[in-house]
Order: structure tokens, then sequence, then C-alpha cells
């Protein structure tokens, strides 16, 4: 009887010790978790800009046949708030002209200030932009106005920017004149960002 209880004995322990270890095909292999890169972060657009500016400029105005293009550049300068994908800034520019409105006036210079906002593109801004303008003609004197506008920079180092902005200005009755101008501008910019 002492030898079938160890017999007994034995075949519980190798049974039990069977069904612990578990079963004698390979375990599956755990699961791998595969990670995306994380998006590349856009540049912080927080801060403030000088810069220059250079292009095209074509006027006309309701006085028949008083009307020309030319040259216009000048300085720009203003602060940018970054708001995570949105960026919402002020600015000034000055440009210089010398824009023949057939005879009876010259161009001689506008002065903006701008309120812009845009969406950030990679290391790049598409905006638009509108605000007050002033222009001076050497015989018309100076009138108040509008302009409304769009643009897009783009980042070349983390403190040079360069960039191309559209226009359209309105001055209503100029200087008391009777005479509404509006003018269309195209320009390409440089800045560097501090």
């Amino acid at each position: 009887m002492l030898k079938t209880l160890r017999y007994t004995t034995a075949i519980v322990a190798l049974s039990a010790s069977a069904a612990l270890a578990g079963s004698m095909a390979e375990p599956a292999p755990e699961p791998t978790i595969a990670y995306a890169p994380a998006p590349s972060a856009t540049p912080d657009w927080t801060g403030g800009y000088v810069g220059a500016q250079i292009g095209f400029a074509d006027v006309g105005t309701t006085a028949a046949g008083v009307e020309g293009d030319g040259v216009i550049g000048g300085l720009t300068a203003g602060y940018d708030f970054d708001m995570g994908n949105w960026v919402a800034g002020v600015g000034i520019d000055y440009d210089w002209a010398d824009v023949d409105l057939a005879g009876a006036a010259t161009l001689e210079n506008v002065l903006r200030v701008k309120a812009r906002g845009g969406y950030k593109m990679g290391d790049g801004l598409l905006y638009a932009t509108a605000g007050y303008a002033n222009a001076y003609t050497d015989t018309l004197g100076d009138s108040d106005g509008y302009f409304v506008g769009a643009g897009y920079e783009q980042r070349v180092t983390s403190s040079f920017n360069v960039g191309a902005e559209v226009l359209y200005h309105e001055f209503a009755d100029f200087n008391g004149s009777g005479i509404d101008v509006d003018a269309t501008t195209i320009q390409l910019r440089g800045t560097f960002r501090f």
C-alpha cells in the first residue's frame, strides 16, 4: 500500500507541475507598440521685426485720364503674437514712391498702420491684413484712407524672413478735391526678427 501511495503521489506531483508549467508550445510573442514621431514644432512667431520692402504700385482716380504706376518701397516694423496655429500682429509701413499721375500729381509716399492675422503653415505664415493708410502727393497734399490685403512670409533662418504682400488702398474725396483715388501695391519684403 505504501508503494501505491508513493506512485499516486508521484503522478499527482508530475501532473501538477505540468499544469503549472503551461503548455509545451512556444509562447506568443509580446505585441510591439509603434510610436508615431511627434509632429515637428512650428516656429514661434512672437516678437518684433524690422525690415524693408520694394515693389510696384498701380494708382487710379475718378478723374478722367489721371492714373499712373511705378516703383514703391520703404521700411516696415511690427510685433506678432503666436497663439498656437494662429498669429496676430500689428505693424507700421512707410513707403517712398515716384508715381506720376498723368502730370496732375505725383504720389510721393504712403504710411500704413496695420493689423494682421494669419495661419501658420510649417515655417510659413499666410495672413490677411487691413488698416489705416495716408498717401501724400506733391500737388494735392495728403489724404487718409484704408487698405486691405493678404501676404505670405517664409522663415529662411530663425531671425530672417522673406515674403510678399498685395494691398488694395482707397482714398475717398482725396484731400477734399472731390476725386477718389485707389491704389494696388505688390511688394516683396525681407524682415529681421528679434
